[in-house]
């Protein structure tokens, strides 16, 4: 997987095709040195494509939506058995302080080997007793039983690299046995391609034992809508791993992971945040064990987070209300509220008796206004007085684009009016509106 920031599908190598990640478990005798929280039977883990610049989103994304266990990409070879995080060009041990930190609070990381560019440790360091050591660096340092592995582009070519990390991380798991691994392979609507299920095929005959297999379901470039192929390929491949490892198709279900993009694909596709709602209630339906997506910085981080909540909901936790959310006042004292604490697209925003609940807690990122997940926003774009306001998946558009001037208006960038309560009324329910500023009462909101 990867985008922006360094990484990208290996969408030419597999033009119809995703990517997916599986997990293994550990061979024999003692146990990891673990500092965090166990990986229970249900639980997110979205992408980080980590440095120093946005290693505490972990923390802020815990605080805002619960969300405590994290894939953090990349680690590529430097030379022979030593290697970097591809985003920071710093070495194993990097970020420690803040790994702790989550552990601590009864989360855990997922270290990520390889990605779209980066290549991976089993092509340079080509001794397998030293690769072994160092996987298992990786393990002892940050104090995690899990590793993911990103298998993409010319690497998943190295049939020569993939039969020793198959190799070397058996070995692993025979010293280890709470040593659990995660392959991340490309996947298409139909399923697992040849040369994936030729990884797993390896693996298993060296040993090692699968725990989760975490389907990467984005970039299919057939211009089908990606939630409609993700779901195919979940279905597809939940066939073919009850077959490859003689399961029952719930037992493979069981075994599943799933991975989208947290909004626009390379492909140009939109997973939204109703298409994460629906595929989280796919995966809470059939016992899928973990989702995530790609990725927090980049792609989830500006919607407050949005994509973490949802998903995270597999795990049955709670999940807190968003952290800083502060009310939004206006005429009659008043509050912006959001009509029937309903997230789903299109709701409309109101006035309401203040109550201190999620529906009128709204956080700023920028120039956008975000209350459960979504933005404050002008339906369908419009610019012409008694426009209804609403909350949608955040986009960027400047439809939610929200400046508080001088006057304590609230201006809408895309279309120069003003947040206004329809009437003027205070009557809780009162729809909120835009409107040609006027400094009136009923356009004045306090923050």
């Amino acid at each position: 997987m990867r985008i922006p920031k360094l990484r990208t599908l290996a969408v030419a190598a597999l033009p119809v095709v995703a990517g997916v990640a599986l997990t293994l478990t550990p061979g024999a005798s003692e146990a990891a040195p673990q500092a965090g929280g166990a990986f229970p039977a249900h639980y997110a883990a979205p992408y980080l494509q980590v440095s120093d610049s946005d290693i505490g989103d972990m923390a802020a994304d815990q605080s805002a939506t619960g969300t405590k266990f994290f894939t953090l990409a990349f680690l590529t070879p430097s030379s022979g058995c030593n290697q970097l995080w591809e985003a920071n060009g710093t070495g194993v041990g990097s970020f420690k302080s803040q790994i702790s930190a989550l552990q601590a609070a009864g989360g855990n990381v997922i270290p990520s080997f390889g990605g779209a560019q980066g290549g991976e440790i089993a092509q340079t360091c080509t001794d397998q007793a030293s690769l072994t050591a160092a996987y298992a660096n990786v393990v002892n340092t940050y104090g995690t039983p899990r590793l993911d592995f990103d298998i993409e582009e010319d690497t998943i070519k190295d049939t020569a690299a993939n039969q020793r990390r198959n190799s070397a991380l058996a070995a692993l798991q025979q010293q280890n046995p709470s040593v659990q691994v995660d392959y991340t392979l490309a996947v298409a609507p139909d399923g697992l391609p040849g040369t994936q299920l030729d990884i797993l095929r390896d693996a298993k005959n060296k040993g090692l034992k699968v725990s989760v297999v975490n389907l990467m379901v984005m970039d299919f470039y057939d211009g089908q809508p990606v939630l409609g192929d993700a779901l195919a390929a979940a279905r597809a491949t939940a066939g073919q791993l009850a077959s490859l490892y003689g399961i029952s198709t719930s037992a493979a279900y069981g075994m599943m992971g799933l991975t989208p993009i947290a909004g626009r694909n390379d492909d140009g596709a939109q997973f939204s945040q109703s298409d994460a709602q629906q595929l989280e209630t796919f995966a809470a339906q059939n016992g899928v064990q973990e989702l995530s997506f790609w990725e927090v910085q980049d792609y989830d981080k500006a919607t407050g987070y949005a994509y973490s909540r949802i998903f995270n909901a597999i795990s049955g936790g709670t999940t807190p209300p968003p952290t800083g959310g502060k009310q939004i006042t206006g005429y009659g004292g008043k509050c912006v509220d959001v009509t029937g604490a309903n997230s789903a697209n299109s709701t409309a925003v109101d006035l309401y008796t203040c109550n201190g609940t999620n529906a009128q807690q709204w956080t700023s990122t920028g120039s956008t206004l975000q209350a459960l997940g979504k933005c404050l926003d002008v339906a369908s774009a419009g610019i012409t007085n008694g426009t209804k306001v609403q909350i949608y998946d955040c986009n960027g558009s400047a439809a939610q684009q929200w400046t508080h001037n001088g006057s304590n208006e609230l201006v809408n960038t895309g279309s120069g009016k003003c947040l206004d309560a329809t009437g003027p009324s205070s009557a809780d329910g009162t729809p909120l509106q835009i409107w040609t500023c006027t400094a009136a009462s009923n356009q004045q909101w306090t923050l």
